[in-house]
């Protein structure tokens, strides 16, 4: 398999009602427009990445997420969210294709997939026995390039607001991070806004929500104007990364 084609959608903030909305955004329809917008990749790609908040504060949710992305038949790795109810969701998503814990293995490239939910907070923490399992997933895989996935941001937004719940052990993360040169990525969601950047050799990378976004760098909460989004990603044998973000158009947005 010489490359990898990966999917990520995150923050979808489903409710078991499909006619809920949040912040007046039915958020259901939002990301089946946003997944019939991404159709012709789904069908292609080798594995589906959502990055948390699958629901809203919903354990009805998770039926919906499980009934939406089970039709797609192939891996769907997950992670959850702040606004996510971690046991219901276990419970939930404890069968194929869906997996919650990982290491997943893909071709020449291992998916690392780390918690940082803290219950009933907006922002995150990284606990130490998933720090210690994040050093051994990634130590036990040298021989293979590393995407490392979360939720919350370990990087600073530029917006005072929400960089107040982001990760709040960010330097603990990075130390482990700086200590595995086969890590190549680091993706989060949370942030519902497109973000790229680079740390040294490992390239950060944030995706905009299946249903509303924030204004970037703002001091205060302000919903964005931009559309629903999800991310592509192809990971090469080399180790090399293409990716983009893409945006559904105002047409099939309101849709």
């Amino acid at each position: 398999m010489s490359a990898i084609r990966v999917i990520q959608f995150t923050d979808p903030h489903l409710f078991g009602d499909a006619a809920a909305t949040l912040r007046g955004i039915n958020t259901y329809e939002s990301l089946q427009r946003t997944l019939a917008d991404a159709s012709g990749h789904l069908a292609t790609a080798d594995a589906i990445l959502v990055t948390g908040d699958l629901v809203q504060d919903d354990a009805s949710g998770y039926e919906q997420f499980r009934r939406i992305f089970s039709r797609y038949n192939k891996p769907v790795l997950c992670i959850p969210g702040n606004h996510d109810l971690v046991p219901e969701m276990r419970a939930a998503l404890s069968q194929v294709p869906f997996e919650l814990d990982g290491p997943a293995d893909i071709g020449a490239w291992r998916f690392v997939l780390v918690d940082s939910v803290v219950a009933n907070q907006a922002g995150g923490h990284i606990s130490a026995e998933m720090l210690t399992k994040l050093d051994e997933d990634l130590g036990r895989a040298r021989q293979r390039h590393a995407l490392v996935c979360l939720h919350h941001h370990p990087v600073n937004m530029s917006s005072r607001w929400l960089d107040k719940v982001g990760l709040a052990n960010a330097n603990e993360f990075w130390s482990v991070i700086d200590s595995h040169p086969n890590v190549k990525a680091v993706v989060w969601g949370h942030v519902h806004q497109s973000f790229e950047g680079a740390r040294r050799t490992v390239r950060l990378l944030a995706t905009p929500s299946t249903c509303a976004q924030f204004q970037p760098r703002s001091n205060d909460f302000v919903i964005d104007t931009q559309p629903p989004a999800y991310r592509l990603l192809t990971l090469h044998s080399n180790g090399a990364i293409d990716t983009g973000v893409h945006q559904l158009t105002a047409a099939e947005s309101a849709a």
